[in-house]
């Protein structure tokens, strides 16, 4: 199977299952009576969205994985090289290992979020899981990821950094990658804000992702972006704004995962400052919203944080928050790729 067609075909199969999911899966949890509960602090004018179906990500988890684990199987018995990009044993092992790993992690860490979101909606404990039990469950998680990276890439690891090339980071290299998977994955839960927007974020992040894959020659790389972005599409379906179904702590936290596996397995993490850019910015606008308040004693930066929520309370709609920080992601997207089209023409190791 050609390599592009794979990658299209994952695309195109991971968006139809995704949306197909979804005239099963809503009215399964309207049944269940499986409804988002939308807090008092935040934005009075969501109330209206008490009772939509949660846990929505689990249509493209389902589609994702499903899709991703046909295409590598019909390319392993057609002897294709999806998997091992047509690299080296060494090589095309530890790219097998980060692969594999990484689509194990980003479905634990959709399990924590479903362990979550069933708190919420099943205990009727309006925050879910405490915030010291979800970070025990994602330490674990991560740590049992890095310690599959290090069986598949040795003492040694290293990492693509821009316009640097290949940097041996030695021990540091697990502090990094402990902190990228926690930073990463919490970042891209606070998105998960607004109908479409963690959904519509993520296809611009995806598609960069896919598009850096194919300049590095890692095409089973790719399928995983492509399929990410398909069920990202086909979760719009229903998502979009007035969202029919939210993903959920199940999807968010599963979408975290998997772009932070991507970004290993392209062996360039760093490169989310760029492709996650609105992921950063989320994530960012928490973290000065608190410590400000702290220091000053109840000031605030913000109207209210995550930021997207600030955008809301100056009296944006919410179509368009998504329309701004989709394209502002699309932005550091592009500059993702040139810093890779940069990389490989200045012969970086890339």
């Amino acid at each position: 199977m050609n390599d592009y067609v794979s990658m299209i075909i994952a695309a195109g199969a991971t968006l139809t299952v995704t949306a197909l999911l979804g005239f099963v899966l809503i009215p399964w949890l309207h049944k269940l009576k499986f409804g988002q509960i939308i807090l008092d602090i935040g934005p009075s004018w969501h109330k209206y969205k008490q009772g939509t179906p949660t846990m929505g990500g689990i249509m493209f988890i389902v589609g994702t994985l499903l899709t991703v684990t046909v295409v590598f199987l019909v390319d392993f018995l057609r002897k294709g090289k999806l998997l091992t990009g047509g690299l080296g044993p060494q090589a095309s092992t530890e790219l097998i290992g980060k692969i594999v790993s990484g689509l194990l992690m980003a479905t634990l860490f959709g399990l924590v979020g479903f362990l979550d979101d069933y708190t919420k909606v099943v205990k009727k404990r309006n925050k879910g899981l405490s915030i010291g039990q979800k970070t025990v469950m994602q330490l674990l998680i991560s740590a049992g990821y890095l310690i599959s990276l290090y069986l598949s890439m040795g003492r040694n690891p290293s990492t693509l950094v821009p316009f640097l090339g290949e940097v041996h980071l030695g021990w540091f290299f697990w502090i990094f990658g402990a902190c990228v998977l926690y930073t990463a994955t919490n970042a891209v839960n606070f998105t998960d804000g607004l109908d479409g927007l963690c959904s519509s974020v993520t296809v611009t992040a995806g598609i960069a992702l896919a598009v850096i894959a194919v300049l590095r020659g890692l095409f089973g790389v790719g399928v995983i972006a492509a399929a990410m972005v398909g069920g990202c599409v086909g979760f719009l379906c229903w998502n979009h704004y007035p969202a029919k179904v939210i993903m959920g702590d199940t999807g968010s936290m599963f979408l975290g995962g998997l772009l932070v596996a991507i970004a290993f397995a392209l062996d360039c993490p760093l490169i989310l400052l760029l492709v996650g850019l609105i992921y950063v910015i989320e994530g960012l606008s928490d973290v000065i919203q608190i410590g400000y308040f702290k220091i000053t004693g109840g000031k605030r930066v913000f109207k209210m944080a995550p930021i997207h929520h600030h955008f809301e309370m100056s009296g944006w709609k919410e179509t368009k928050i998504v329309a701004v920080f989709s394209l502002v992601n699309c932005l550091g997207a592009a500059a993702g790729i040139l810093v890779v089209l940069l990389g490989l023409k200045m012969n970086l190791n890339y």
